[in-house]
């Protein structure tokens, strides 16, 4: 199997890549034996102290901690021995670090993403370990790529089916997750053997290169990834245009979908699509209070409203809408608005003007319709692009706010009667990303999450994306499925291979 040339980039065989992992590890034995002959036979009259100091000449006996590229003392300067077993000796001192020091190991693409995109450092960490999710699994998936052999209907035939990299691929992705959105797509297309073109977003363009930074570091190949941004039109023509690229993969708006898969078609480039959502989010009589406000919260909040599977409308059964609509704006209350830096904050800003303005024209529009504002609904005290966490009653069908993504911190309540009226809200719409419900009625969680029309459904909870289950949309919301087993299928081409003339002898 080949590596797929990048545009413009020669690569090596993934038999080359792999073969240059193996020269590195020959050589590194080489010289722990070379080390070995070198010296006299270990003997009990070696001292402990005359093997360390050969070691840490041979600068294998390190006693420092290691964060970043600086070996690095631990920050209240405390230290730990570590000793021989068989002699007791102090082989040597190594720092005794503890929580902050490892903050600091773990941070520093965390810290980058909060610094161009402003959501909570606790949250951009997160993202950090969701991004490195998927560069795992996908690692493991890599020889898990199956072929098939199939029972031939002639005596004389054999059938087999091969799966292949599909080549060059262009990731196109999002400024609201910067390294998750990533890592999703190059992930499984490194796993199958192809190289990729990424174009990050241009309000997030810095997580993208310390990524590929790190996969350099790594030990990925020159020219297996690459990157470009600026001119976003020019750029996805060209990836457009060019025959070599042969898959696109694109998370970002739906009608910025629709332009890629039209301009695909020229060149039939297989495509794959995450697109806009307008999730619904269903509490039912019979939910648990606490657990349904958890759930929405965490759904409607994350990342300020600013996650393409945010709940978008919160549907409140009659018997509970009082209820509910109290304890949720009691708990939207209590969260903290600041600088992703700032100790407290969950809510960072919103993403630019146009973002903030989109927000605000949104909530004016509900309210010149007879929506009642619960809680915040207007730009907080901090100015720039900051707003407060809103909630807004009595929504109704008419208003924006329900039929459009709002991508911000403003949680609109509707009120509905029936089970039945819920999924026809629910439906009532071309996307279909995400969507929750909240009871616990076995029985009608399953016929809930059966009839919604959507890729993906939470029940009794509200933040559902993981590395080993399928991500993707129906309707207008998308194409394809990244993440899970299902996720490489997208970057492989199937081939079937007829071997005839089987019975000569």
């Amino acid at each position: 199997m080949r590596v797929a040339v990048a545009v413009g980039v020669s690569t090596p065989p993934v038999a080359t890549m792999r073969s240059s992992c193996t020269r590195r590890i020959v050589a590194v034995s080489y010289r722990f034996v070379s080390m070995h002959m070198a010296a006299a036979p270990l003997s009990r009259t070696l001292s402990t102290e005359s093997v360390a100091a050969r070691l840490t000449s041979a600068g294998l006996l390190r006693t420092k901690g290691l964060i970043g590229a600086n070996w690095t003392d631990a920050r209240d300067g405390k230290t730990m021995p570590v000793y021989n077993p068989s002699t007791g000796e102090v082989i040597a001192d190594v720092p005794f670090m503890g929580s902050k020091d490892t903050e600091d190991a773990i941070e520093e693409i965390g810290q980058l993403i909060t610094l161009e995109q402003g959501k909570p450092l606790k949250e951009a960490i997160g993202e950090v370990n969701y991004g490195a999710s998927f560069i795992e699994y996908f690692a493991e998936e890599a020889k898990r790529i199956y072929g098939d052999i199939i029972p031939p209907t002639l005596n004389d035939r054999r059938i087999l089916v091969l799966k292949q990299p599909i080549g060059v691929i262009a990731a196109i992705t999002p400024w609201n997750f910067p390294l998750a959105m990533i890592t999703r797509k190059v992930g499984p297309a490194l796993a199958c053997g192809c190289t990729a073109v990424i174009k990050p977003s241009e309000l997030t363009p810095f997580t993208a290169l310390a990524a590929v930074e790190l996969a350099l570091q790594a030990g990925i190949p020159p020219g297996v990834l690459n990157v470009v941004m600026g001119d976003a039109p020019a750029i996805g023509d060209a990836l457009m245009a060019n025959t070599r690229v042969r898959k696109i993969t694109f998370t970002g708006s739906t009608a910025v979908g629709k332009k890629l898969m039209a301009g695909a078609a020229g060149t039939v480039k297989k495509v794959s699509l995450e697109l806009g959502g307008n999730a619904p989010c269903i509490i039912f009589d019979d939910a648990d209070l606490d657990v349904a406000v958890k759930g929405t919260l965490g759904s409607k909040f994350r990342n300020s409203g600013q996650t393409c599977v945010c709940a978008n409308r919160i549907l409140v059964q009659d018997g509970i809408y009082d209820k509910f609509a109290a304890a949720f704006s009691k708990a939207v209350q209590i969260l903290q608005v600041g600088d992703g830096f700032s100790e407290g904050a969950s809510q960072g800003p919103l993403i630019n003007d146009a973002a903030i303005e989109k927000v605000e024209s949104f909530v004016e529009d509900a309210v010149s319709k007879g929506a009642d504002v619960l809680l915040g609904g207007k730009r907080h005290s901090l100015g720039r692009t900051f707003y407060e966490p809103t909630v807004l009653g009595n929504i109704s069908s008419d208003m924006i706010v329900s039929r459009e993504e709002v991508f911000g911190p403003v949680a609109p309540l509707m009120r509905f009667k029936t089970e039945e009226e819920a999924i026809s809200i629910a439906n009532d719409t071309n996307a279909g990303l995400a969507a929750y419900i909240f009871t616990t009625n076995v029985q009608r969680s399953w016929r809930v999450t059966e009839a919604l029309e959507y890729g993906l459904v939470g029940v009794n909870e509200g933040v559902i994306s993981t590395e080993v289950a399928p991500f993707g949309g129906v309707k207008q919301s998308g194409l394809g499925r990244e993440g899970s087993k299902y996720g490489m299928d997208e970057y492989l081409e199937m081939k079937y291979v007829c071997l005839g003339d089987m019975n000569r002898k």
